[in-house]
Formats: structure tokens, C-alpha cells, sequence
């Protein structure tokens, strides 16, 4: 009996003692010490938008009677709307997205004092939806630092801390899902995947591990419903960091250019050239007197490293050029036709507005007439389209094989706005192939007429992918 009991109680111990050692990996009073610390320097962002031409109703005449209804003189309206950020310096440096203050006529950052202080936009950054504010106060405010992103670990806690529906200072815990994913957001997508219920009002505001260093500023989610199913984004502080120092010193974030167009690696391209696995990118277009060709680089060729570091796709090559140093000399290692070989590539500054802008202005692209006087570009649910001409192919570096419409421009207003990208190339629409502007409307047209969605594929950098527009009957 003695034994049978000594039994049991031996038992026991073996299963409480693994629970003993997982809790004590946790805080025994929470985390409140920690929220406590951080959230002073976690702040609200509001903006406010002027809106003109808002004049629907009618106006009574100037001396009339009833002349006190109307709206203010010029009938315009304001939009007001609620992000986060987080203070990095003591001097009042304040980091958020930019698509939380991007069109604001008026910025305001308030703390979780209840204080308000006017920002200035020191500089934005669409290409990776990051913006820099500068407040200034009486005194040293509280702030954050940045942490190493790289060193995160999927399973490691994490605190979201914002503004989620303008509750200001809530805090949120979770882990890290997942690193390194690609949402289509952009040509510098590398985001956190983490759990932390992060809902609108959250963009801008920080991910803190439990050092309390920002690793991540939270910017996107994915859910049905419009709120937090568990699924948020957060851009990485190795990608944030360099970006705010560049706005810090100019302004604006500089970054490399080769001048290559790139498309994955395959199995079938990589065996063909003798290497054991699909890792690397391939050049499919050179810009015309751009750093690539000067180099010697060419067409085909499979780059596996850029000054000195592997390269394991398309997404990592991007992102290292972009990094690089503008007028240094970088070694590329490529393999050209089964050889391998290292050529010396100065990085120029890569032309972010020429970028955004396609290269070609809406104007030039509204009424451009093919043969016969055919439209060869136009607009199709507040996207600007284009036909792939060469002039096109070229300005784009877009591949000679490549078929279907260019994106020139795409209207904040729409539904394409943040699905679509300029340099996409919208091959079908409702699983049917365009190739010219008429076939592109009246997809568009059919869809509008049945009250259904657009659905579009799209090719983007080498990569196929699925956007559904909303209609409007």
C-alpha cells in the first residue's frame, strides 16, 4: 500500500513539474510592470482632412432669411480619423504609418497624459507605409527603443500597445505566429505575423518583446469582419530603422538601384544550371543605361549573392539593393549559363516619385491613341490602365513575353487602392484574358451590370496573384 502510494505521489510531481517550470517562463503578476513602463510613450495620432467641394445641398442666397443654415462659406467638409505611434527620442521624434497621416491637413499627437501637441511630418515613406512626426515640448518626453527584429523567435510573447477605435493606451498580448511574410503590400514586404489582437486605430503603434524594444510597428490585418481574428502585421524594426534614420537626416528614404527586373528562381532553371537548389533570383530585364547593364550584367542570369550574402529569392534581393549603400561598389555573384562569376555593380539612388508615378504621367495616359485611334490606355474602376506597347515594356521593364495591362496610376479613393500596385500587370479579368483597354471595360461593365465583383490575376514581380475589386450597380 506504502509503495502504491509513493507511487501516485511520484506521479504526480512528474506532471505538475513540467507545468511549474512553463509558468515560470511568464510574470507571476502579469505584465503590468511592463505595460506600465512602455505606454507613456505610446501615443494617439489624429488628423483631420479638408474636404472641398462637398456642396450637395443647396444654398440660400447671401441676405436671405435663412441664410444662417448654410454650411460654412466654402461647403467643405472635414474628415477626422485615429492611428497610434510610438516616441523614439526625448526630443519629440514620433514614428507611425504613413497611411495614417498621409492626406491629413492637420496632425495631432496626444499622449497618454491627455496632453496635445501640433506634429510637423518630418518625411513619409509609401513604399513602406512608415512616417516620421516631430512634437516639441517643454521637456524630455518618454521613449522607446528599437530591438532586433532578426532575433525574434515564432512563439516569442509580444505586446501590442495603440489605439485600437480610438481607446486610447490598450494593450494587447500575443505571440509571434510567423516572420517574414509576404501580403502584397509592397516591394519591401518582410512582416511579423503575430496573434496580438491589433484593430483599427492600432496602425502605427508598436510590438514590444519582453525586453521592451520595439520589434515591429503594427500595420495590416486580415479578417472577414473588419476586426481582430488573430491575424496582424507588423513591418520589422531591422526594415523600420534605416527608414526613419534616412527621413531623420534628408528628409526622404534613399534607396539603391540596380536597374534588373527579376523573376523566381525554378527547380527546372536551377538544375539546368547546375545548382542543387532554387535559391537566388533571375534577371528578366536591364534598364537601358542603368547600373546593371554598365556592369556587364544580362539578361538570364541568376544572381545568388550580393556583396557577400546569399541571396534566397526575389523578395531578399530587392531588399538588399534597396539597403545598399548609394555610390558603393557591390560584388554580384551570378551564374551565367552553368558559370559562375562576380561582377562590380555601382548602386545609383533609386527615383521613388518616378517609381510611384509608372514613369508616365495619367495625363499622357488618359487619351493616348493607338492605330486606327484606338485607345491604347485609360482608366477602369479608378485604375489607370495601359496597353504593352514597347515604349511600355520599356519604361516598366517589363519581359517581352509579358501580356496584358499595365498599372499606371491607381486612385486613393478606389477600392483598388492598396491591392493594386503600380507595375502590375493584370493579365485576366473574371478568368478571361485582356490585352487591350475596350476588353478590360467591358469585363469591367459585365461585372458592374451582374452587381459581382471584379476579379483580377495579377502578375507581380514574377509572381502571380488574385485582387477582387467591389462594384457599384
Amino acid at each position: 500500500m506504502r509503495l502504491f502510494s509513493f507511487l501516485l505521489a511520484a506521479l504526480a510531481l512528474a506532471l505538475v513539474a513540467p507545468l511549474s517550470l512553463a509558468q515560470q517562463r511568464l510574470p507571476a503578476q502579469g505584465f503590468a510592470d511592463l505595460a506600465e513602463r512602455l505606454s507613456p510613450a505610446v501615443v494617439n495620432i489624429a488628423t483631420a482632412q479638408r474636404i472641398e467641394g462637398q456642396g450637395e445641398l443647396p444654398r440660400f442666397p447671401r441676405g436671405s432669411p435663412l441664410e444662417r443654415f448654410n454650411d460654412d462659406e466654402d461647403s467643405a467638409a472635414r474628415i477626422t480619423s485615429l492611428g497610434s505611434g510610438f516616441i523614439i527620442s526625448p526630443d519629440g521624434v514620433v514614428v507611425t504609418n504613413n497611411h495614417v497621416i498621409e492626406r491629413a491637413d492637420s496632425v495631432e499627437v496626444v499622449l497618454n497624459t491627455g496632453e496635445r501637441f501640433p506634429a510637423a511630418i518630418v518625411g513619409r515613406d509609401p513604399a513602406t507605409d512608415l512616417a516620421v512626426l516631430r512634437i516639441t515640448a517643454r521637456r524630455a518626453l518618454p521613449h522607446v527603443a528599437f530591438g532586433d527584429s532578426d532575433a525574434a523567435r515564432v512563439g516569442d510573447l509580444v505586446l501590442a500597445i495603440g489605439n485600437p477605435f480610438g481607446f486610447g493606451g490598450t494593450v494587447t498580448l500575443g505571440i509571434v505566429s510567423a516572420r517574414n511574410r509576404n501580403i502584397d503590400a509592397g516591394r519591401y514586404d518582410d512582416f511579423i505575423q503575430t496573434d496580438a489582437a491589433i484593430n483599427r486605430g492600432n496602425s502605427g503603434g508598436p510590438l514590444f518583446n519582453m525586453d521592451g524594444d520595439v520589434i515591429g510597428v503594427n500595420t495590416a490585418i486580415v479578417s472577414p469582419t473588419g476586426g481582430s481574428v488573430g491575424v496582424g502585421f507588423a513591418m520589422p524594426s531591422q526594415l523600420v530603422r534605416p527608414v526613419v534614420d534616412q527621413i531623420l537626416r534628408y528628409g526622404e528614404a534613399r534607396r539603391g538601384w540596380l536597374g534588373v527586373r527579376l523573376r523566381p528562381l525554378s527547380p527546372e532553371i536551377a538544375e539546368r544550371n547546375g545548382l542543387s537548389r532554387a535559391a537566388g533570383a533571375v534577371i528578366s530585364q536591364i534598364t537601358p543605361g542603368g547600373p546593371a547593364e554598365r556592369a556587364g550584367l544580362r539578361r538570364g542570369d541568376i544572381v545568388l549573392s550580393f556583396g557577400g550574402r546569399a541571396v534566397a529569392d526575389t523578395r531578399a534581393l530587392t531588399r538588399a539593393v534597396a539597403d545598399a549603400e548609394i555610390g558603393s561598389v557591390v560584388a554580384v555573384g551570378v551564374v551565367r549559363a552553368g558559370r559562375r562569376m562576380s561582377v562590380n555593380v555601382m548602386i545609383q539612388q533609386l527615383a521613388e516619385s518616378q517609381v510611384a508615378a509608372g514613369a508616365l504621367s495619367d495625363g499622357a495616359l488618359e487619351m493616348n491613341p493607338g492605330p486606327a485611334g484606338r485607345l491604347t490606355s485609360g482608366r477602369v474602376m479608378g485604375v489607370s490602365l495601359a496597353e504593352l506597347n514597347s515604349d511600355v515594356r520599356r519604361r516598366f521593364e517589363l519581359d517581352g513575353d509579358a501580356r496584358g495591362l499595365v498599372v499606371t496610376s491607381i486612385d486613393p479613393s478606389s477600392d483598388a487602392h492598396n491591392k493594386l500596385l503600380v507595375g502590375d500587370v493584370i493579365t485576366e479579368m473574371s478568368f478571361e484574358p485582356v490585352i487591350s483597354i475596350g476588353q478590360a471595360r467591358a469585363l469591367a461593365e459585365r461585372a458592374q451590370a451582374q452587381g459581382r465583383p471584379l476579379l483580377l490575376r495579377v502578375e507581380r514581380d514574377g509572381h502571380m496573384t488574385f485582387r477582387s475589386l467591389r462594384t457599384r450597380r
